[in-house]
């Protein structure tokens, strides 16, 4: 089974700490997130990224997982992390 990949290298988004467009769009909060590390046996927030306020999808900067719900819920990073994750899964930090 392949290691459990966080929310940047599962979209390739390039924002994490030294990433192809960390330059152009800053650094993910997702990516720098310490409370969260290790959560959904992620590093920072990279596996409970829908917990984490101000990351960017579909290019927009995102508010507070109750603002960013569906979108987060319906998101193949979230639905990924859950299966692999199981009965351990963490919706919230």
């Amino acid at each position: 089974m392949p290691s459990k990949q966080n929310c940047w290298e599962i979209k390739q988004c390039g924002r994490e700490p030294g990433g192809a467009k960390m330059g152009d769009l800053g650094v993910c909060p997702a990516a720098v997130d310490s409370p969260a590390n290790g959560v959904n046996s992620g590093s920072k927030g990279g596996r409970i990224c829908w917990a984490v306020v101000g990351t960017l999808c579909g290019g927009k900067k995102q508010g507070t997982f109750a603002e960013k719900r569906l979108s987060c819920l319906s998101c193949e990073v979230f639905e990924r992390i859950e299966a692999e994750e199981g009965d351990s899964f963490q919706l919230k930090v």
